[in-house]
């Protein structure tokens, strides 16, 4: 199969996972690592990275 970056970009890039509940969002990098971005469900403000599997 092969890859094809709009895809890989669109699945991605700027997609974050809360850490205490396990919700995705989409958001920039830098207002996520100054801490700006709150967690829709629990509130929180602790993200990570999506992996690529």
């Amino acid at each position: 199969m092969a890859k094809i970056p709009e895809a890989s970009n669109r699945l991605f890039k700027n997609v974050f996972v809360c850490r205490r509940c396990n919700l995705k969002i989409r958001a920039e990098p830098q207002r996520v690592l100054m801490g700006k971005v709150k967690c829709r469900k629990c509130k929180g403000n602790s993200f990570r990275p999506l992996k690529k599997k």
